[in-house]
């Protein structure tokens, strides 16, 4: 029998188990660029230098998935944090389960990512790649390169996973 995730909204209390959500609403800004230019600072803290590591801007652009979408495999970075904020203004899904040895399959979390919002990964939290429903997507990724040890463990799942429609 097929265990059957459906998406929730993403908020920073939903979220705050698993990292940050990448967002303005609500927070505090003050003014740059002679009262032209909100600035955000500090939405989320980058975790990058674990072992020499140090902090790279990347580009990942995502294929669309079919839903419903069956769920193979999730990935944790156990030396790092990892963001994503989507260049398109368009929603996407991401989903998480809690650091450990392996996501436990009751612990899943399946979230809606809405248009003006970005996802931090707090280090070791097991997370799928972005699901994209409709085209491809380009999403900034802000994570670790160099440094020694593996930053990147993968876990297979022998239950049947699937994701639902948006």
């Amino acid at each position: 029998m097929a265990y059957i995730l459906k998406p929730e909204p993403l908020t920073a209390a939903a979220f705050a188990p698993f990292g940050e959500v990448i967002e303005t609403t609500g927070r505090e800004f003050y003014l740059i660029n002679y009262g032209k230019t909100e600035r955000y600072s500090d939405l989320a803290g980058l975790d990058t230098l674990e072992n020499g590591g140090k902090a790279t801007v990347s580009i990942f652009r995502s294929q669309p998935v079919q839903f419903p979408f069956r769920v193979e495999v999730m990935e944790r970075h156990p030396q790092s944090s990892q963001a994503f904020i989507s260049l398109e203004r368009q929603p996407f899904l991401t989903l998480v389960a809690p650091a450990g040895e392996q996501p436990v399959l009751e612990e899943l979390r399946l979230f809606r990512v809405g248009v003006d919002q970005g996802i931090n990964y707090r280090r070791g939290v097991w997370h799928h790649y972005m699901f994209s429903p409709a085209g491809i997507r380009d999403f900034i990724c802000l994570d670790r390169t160099g440094g020694s040890g593996n930053n990147c463990d993968e876990y297979r799942f022998s239950e049947e996973i699937l994701i639902q429609a948006c």
